[in-house]
């Protein structure tokens, strides 16, 4: 099988294409900057592709039997489009190369109202203020992502993460349509979690949330990592969100 990884230059993008090489697959890594790439192998093309410009992302999906997105961007207050200009251009080269598997990365954060994550403190200070106001313009694109989905015709499978961190290896995590109790996802669990759609197909024209199970951080954890970690020098199109 070759797959194509949008956002392959992210964090979670260079885990699901190091996965998938471990795992036996051909990949074409799409990213706008090729040069920073990090992983080099026999089966591994890596491909200058900005979601802004449907010819690049039409050449990458070309002769490829699925897609998989981890496209991401920081929060930021002016309108975001990348996801839903990404997806737009991803169905469009799909309908033109006919393919028709495609698993991409949005956030529980899109659906708040799916069930609770926390306490008193994260249901109605914390998480509303990083979905509605700190992250706002990301997730309402996010949804617009969502929604130009839901009306496509091919098998999509949305994952759906909580605040994403860092961990060594795949652990306990579970996976169920739309809502988990758990606040935190690790991105390898992420990656994961995005190649065994390939396979499995309960989750096809639907959402389904991530949640790690054993070895995630406190709140206060997380939110110190995020707080230290040093600022992107630019902004960029590639990996997911630090802040989900």
């Amino acid at each position: 099988m070759k797959i194509v990884v949008f956002g392959a230059n992210g964090p979670t993008g260079r885990l699901v294409t190091r996965l998938a090489l471990e795992r036996g697959l051909d990949v074409d890594a799409a990213t706008r900057s090729p040069l920073q790439f990090p992983l080099e192998h026999d089966r591994l093309a890596v491909e200058r592709v900005d979601v802004f410009d449907r010819a690049s992302v039409s050449r990458a999906v070309g002769g490829a039997d699925a897609i998989l997105s981890a496209l991401g961007v920081p929060y930021g207050r002016q309108r975001i489009t990348t996801y839903s200009a990404g997806i737009t251009a991803m169905l469009q080269a799909m309908a033109e190369h006919h393919v028709r598997r495609l698993v991409c990365v949005s956030s529980s954060a899109v659906d708040i109202e799916a069930g609770p994550h926390g306490g008193f403190l994260f249901e109605h200070v914390l998480q509303p203020f990083v979905a509605g106001v700190l992250g706002k313009t990301l997730y309402d694109d996010m949804k617009r992502m969502e929604a130009t989905l839901s009306g496509s015709e091919v098998d999509w499978t949305v994952l759906r993460p909580s605040g994403l961190f860092d961990a060594d290896a795949v652990s306990d995590y579970r996976i169920a349509e739309r809502y988990l109790p758990q606040k935190f996802t690790a991105r390898i669990d992420l990656a994961d979690a995005m190649l065994r759609q390939l396979d499995d197909r309960r989750f096809v024209r639907t959402t389904a949330a991530v949640g790690t199970v054993s070895g995630t951080p406190s709140v206060a954890q997380l939110m110190m990592r995020e707080a230290f970690k040093r600022p992107p020098r630019q902004a960029s199109l590639d990996g997911t969100m630090a802040r989900p």
